[in-house]
Protein backbone atom coordinates (compact mmCIF):
# COMPACT_ATOMS: atom_id res chain seq x y z
CA UNK A 1 0.00 0.00 0.00
CA UNK A 2 1.18 3.18 -1.16
CA UNK A 3 1.41 6.20 2.09
CA UNK A 4 -0.67 8.84 2.18
CA UNK A 5 1.73 10.62 1.62
CA UNK A 6 2.31 10.28 -1.64
CA UNK A 7 0.89 11.79 -4.40
CA UNK A 8 -2.56 11.16 -5.32
CA UNK A 9 -4.94 10.91 -8.33
CA UNK A 10 -7.98 10.09 -8.69
CA UNK A 11 -9.15 8.23 -11.94
CA UNK A 12 -12.96 8.20 -12.94
CA UNK A 13 -14.16 6.42 -15.73
CA UNK A 14 -17.03 3.51 -16.58
CA UNK A 15 -15.24 1.45 -18.67
CA UNK A 16 -13.83 -1.12 -16.00
CA UNK A 17 -10.70 -1.92 -18.17
CA UNK A 18 -9.66 1.32 -18.82
CA UNK A 19 -10.00 2.80 -15.85
CA UNK A 20 -8.11 -0.27 -14.05
CA UNK A 21 -5.04 -0.78 -16.95
CA UNK A 22 -4.56 3.48 -16.20
CA UNK A 23 -5.10 3.26 -12.43
CA UNK A 24 -2.68 0.17 -12.17
CA UNK A 25 0.17 1.70 -14.62
CA UNK A 26 0.30 5.04 -12.08
CA UNK A 27 0.08 2.78 -9.11
CA UNK A 28 3.52 1.63 -10.43
CA UNK A 29 5.15 4.96 -11.15
CA UNK A 30 4.59 5.13 -7.19
CA UNK A 31 1.28 7.25 -7.44
CA UNK A 32 -1.80 6.27 -5.19
CA UNK A 33 -5.36 5.78 -7.30
CA UNK A 34 -8.65 5.89 -6.20
CA UNK A 35 -10.60 4.75 -8.70
CA UNK A 36 -14.62 5.62 -9.42
CA UNK A 37 -16.96 4.08 -12.30
CA UNK A 38 -19.11 7.40 -12.03
CA UNK A 39 -19.05 11.31 -11.01
CA UNK A 40 -21.01 10.42 -8.31
CA UNK A 41 -18.82 7.67 -6.95
CA UNK A 42 -15.87 10.54 -7.37
CA UNK A 43 -17.96 12.73 -5.17
CA UNK A 44 -18.63 10.80 -2.79
CA UNK A 45 -15.14 9.53 -2.22
CA UNK A 46 -14.04 13.06 -2.14
CA UNK A 47 -16.57 13.82 0.45
CA UNK A 48 -16.60 10.59 2.51
CA UNK A 49 -12.35 10.28 2.30
CA UNK A 50 -11.82 14.03 2.72
CA UNK A 51 -9.44 13.02 -0.43
CA UNK A 52 -6.51 15.54 -0.99
CA UNK A 53 -6.18 14.95 -4.87
CA UNK A 54 -3.26 16.22 -7.08
CA UNK A 55 -4.99 15.21 -10.31
CA UNK A 56 -7.97 13.74 -11.54
CA UNK A 57 -8.27 12.07 -15.15
CA UNK A 58 -12.33 11.84 -16.05
CA UNK A 59 -13.56 10.38 -18.90
CA UNK A 60 -15.56 13.22 -20.75
CA UNK A 61 -18.62 10.57 -21.09
CA UNK A 62 -18.54 9.44 -17.52
CA UNK A 63 -21.74 8.47 -16.28
CA UNK A 64 -23.32 10.50 -12.99
CA UNK A 65 -25.46 13.14 -12.09
CA UNK A 66 -22.71 15.58 -13.68
CA UNK A 67 -21.10 13.52 -16.30
CA UNK A 68 -17.72 14.11 -17.10
CA UNK A 69 -17.45 17.71 -18.53
CA UNK A 70 -19.51 18.84 -16.03
CA UNK A 71 -17.54 17.17 -12.97
CA UNK A 72 -14.29 18.70 -14.73
CA UNK A 73 -15.81 21.99 -14.49
CA UNK A 74 -17.26 21.73 -11.36
CA UNK A 75 -13.56 20.02 -10.34
CA UNK A 76 -11.55 23.52 -11.73
CA UNK A 77 -13.95 25.66 -9.62
CA UNK A 78 -14.46 24.23 -6.39
CA UNK A 79 -10.97 22.62 -5.66
CA UNK A 80 -8.48 24.70 -8.30
CA UNK A 81 -5.38 23.21 -6.44
CA UNK A 82 -6.32 20.45 -8.62
CA UNK A 83 -5.15 18.95 -12.12
CA UNK A 84 -7.67 17.82 -14.06
CA UNK A 85 -7.74 15.94 -17.49
CA UNK A 86 -10.59 14.71 -20.07
CA UNK A 87 -10.34 11.90 -21.70
CA UNK A 88 -12.65 10.67 -24.25
CA UNK A 89 -12.99 10.50 -27.99
CA UNK A 90 -13.15 13.65 -29.93
CA UNK A 91 -16.01 12.35 -31.23
CA UNK A 92 -18.09 11.99 -28.64
CA UNK A 93 -17.33 15.53 -27.05
CA UNK A 94 -16.90 17.93 -29.95
CA UNK A 95 -20.41 19.42 -28.58
CA UNK A 96 -19.88 19.42 -25.48
CA UNK A 97 -15.77 20.39 -25.26
CA UNK A 98 -16.50 24.21 -26.60
CA UNK A 99 -17.91 24.97 -23.04
CA UNK A 100 -14.16 23.42 -21.47
CA UNK A 101 -11.97 24.30 -24.12
CA UNK A 102 -10.07 27.35 -22.81
CA UNK A 103 -10.32 25.31 -19.24
CA UNK A 104 -7.95 22.55 -19.51
CA UNK A 105 -5.98 19.65 -20.83
CA UNK A 106 -8.09 16.87 -22.65
CA UNK A 107 -6.60 13.56 -23.41
CA UNK A 108 -7.93 11.44 -26.79
CA UNK A 109 -8.60 8.26 -27.02
CA UNK A 110 -7.21 6.34 -27.67
CA UNK A 111 -3.87 6.85 -25.22
CA UNK A 112 -1.45 4.88 -23.71
CA UNK A 113 -0.78 5.10 -19.92
CA UNK A 114 2.15 6.86 -20.36
CA UNK A 115 0.56 9.57 -21.82
CA UNK A 116 -1.80 10.16 -18.86
CA UNK A 117 1.16 10.65 -16.40
CA UNK A 118 3.18 12.85 -18.95
CA UNK A 119 0.19 14.91 -19.09
CA UNK A 120 0.10 15.07 -15.23
CA UNK A 121 3.90 15.64 -14.84
CA UNK A 122 3.35 18.41 -17.18
CA UNK A 123 0.62 20.45 -15.50
CA UNK A 124 2.17 19.81 -12.11
CA UNK A 125 5.13 21.22 -13.07
CA UNK A 126 3.70 23.83 -15.05
CA UNK A 127 2.03 24.82 -11.23
CA UNK A 128 4.85 24.85 -9.59
CA UNK A 129 6.37 27.09 -11.29
CA UNK A 130 4.09 29.37 -11.11
CA UNK A 131 3.87 28.96 -7.12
Amino acid sequence: MIPESQPSIMVIDADVLVRHVLAEYLRTCGYRVIEAASTDEAAAFMYEAGLTLEAVITDAQAPGALGGFAFARWMREAHPEVDVILSGTPEKSADEAANLCDQGPHLARPYEPQSALDYIRRLRAARTRII
